[in-house]
């Protein structure tokens, strides 16, 4: 502390500096929301500006002690570490709403038991800390919000890792853990009390997660505009077969896209003349319906198009490994809204369907 009132200016540009930073990033953060994550009911962008707010208004804490020169220290860092803890909380919170999560962590942070593994340990921090700013005790008072961190970090360069390899963003998922390496280590500096290096560090680390954060919700953009699925009737679909020697390559080809107008999907036999029968369906007789076996159809006499709904599954979820990558989608962004623009079902419910692609834009080759 004696470091601080020989030196408010430092303290005192630093402060500015992290409220007008972090308030800009703050309303930039919601701006992208407010045009895009509102449409998709996805709150993670407004967790994570809360987050960044929280920098903000410790921002403020700062300017008032340099300005005022007050040597209330347990007071200082009291603020410090509520802000702290609270910028810790709302980013554990943003994490259920990433898309991609690692697989041994998505059980955990997608329960409905995560606002209480996030929040309890939030309280059991929080408690002791406004306890020595009443009592006007000193003590280790920002140790509890360090530890509470630590767990952030950990839970946060796992999931932002995955968010951006996912996206084949891999120089930015790399980029992510040199950031969270950063964060980490200005935690440790803020254990031993090195007054400098902690201010350091945190500028460093604070505009470096920022940045993140906007590497993170573009990504997030790009996502949205390149997979996209296109509207039915900018649909195209092609089939065609390469032979290889004995082998026989069967594709289709999709265009419509935005980014890459034409992709090519190599599908198994079974898929390929399954998707095939559907497009002769569909050119030769355009309100032509394909007929789903029931289940546990006993009678022989009748030949139906299609054995079960698992075929067609099987059929979308090939479609979707080859326009995006295996493990790159989900089933809102990319799995339902294929199956919705491709095929429709029999108001009926009659286990009828077909192809809803335009039969001109259907070429069989």
């Amino acid at each position: 502390m004696q470091l601080f009132l020989t030196h408010p200016e430092t303290y005192l540009f630093y402060g500015w500096w992290q409220f007008a930073t972090c308030l800009f990033a703050f309303i930039a953060l919601l701006s992208i929301w407010w045009h895009i994550g509102k449409r998709q009911k996805d709150l993670g962008q407004v967790w994570l500006a809360l987050s960044i707010l929280c920098w903000s208004l410790s921002g403020l804490v700062e300017v008032y002690f340099a300005t005022y020169a007050v040597s209330d220290s347990i007071s200082l860092n009291g603020y410090r570490s509520i802000l702290s803890l609270c910028n810790s909380l709302f980013i554990l919170l943003a994490l259920p709403w990433f898309r991609y999560l690692p697989h041994f962590l998505k059980g955990i942070i997608k329960s409905k038991f995560w606002i209480y593994i996030v929040g309890l340990p939030f309280i059991f921090s929080m408690l002791p800390t406004l306890n020595k700013m009443l009592s006007g005790r000193e003590g280790v008072i920002n140790e509890l919000d360090v530890y509470y961190a630590v767990l952030t970090l950990i839970f946060l360069g796992f999931v932002l890792w995955h968010s951006f390899a996912k996206r084949r963003l891999v120089s930015l998922a790399y980029l992510s853990l040199v950031c969270i390496l950063i964060t980490l280590l200005a935690q440790f500096y803020k254990i031993s009390g090195s007054t400098v290096n902690l201010t350091l560090f945190s500028a460093i680390f604070k505009t470096s997660l920022i940045m993140i954060f906007f590497a993170l919700a573009l990504s997030w953009v790009k996502e949205l505009s390149e997979n996209t699925i296109p509207d039915v009737l900018n649909l195209g679909l092609t089939f065609k077969i390469d032979k290889e020697g004995d082998k026989i390559h069967r594709w289709v080809i999709l265009s419509g896209f935005s980014n890459i107008p034409k992709r090519k999907v190599k599908l198994s036999t079974a898929s390929f003349e399954l998707l095939r029968l559907f497009a002769e369906s569909r050119k030769l007789e355009p309100e032509s319906w394909l007929e789903i076996k029931p289940k546990n159809h006993a009678l022989k006499e009748k030949k139906y198009d299609i054995n079960d709904y698992n075929e067609i599954k099987r059929l979308l979820v090939a479609l979707v490994n080859g326009l995006f990558g295996k493990g790159n989608w989900t089933n809102e962004l990319h799995l339902t809204p294929l199956k919705n623009v491709f095929f429709e079902l029999s108001e009926k419910r009659e286990r009828k369907i077909r192809l809803l692609i335009p039969p001109e834009n259907i070429d069989l080759g």
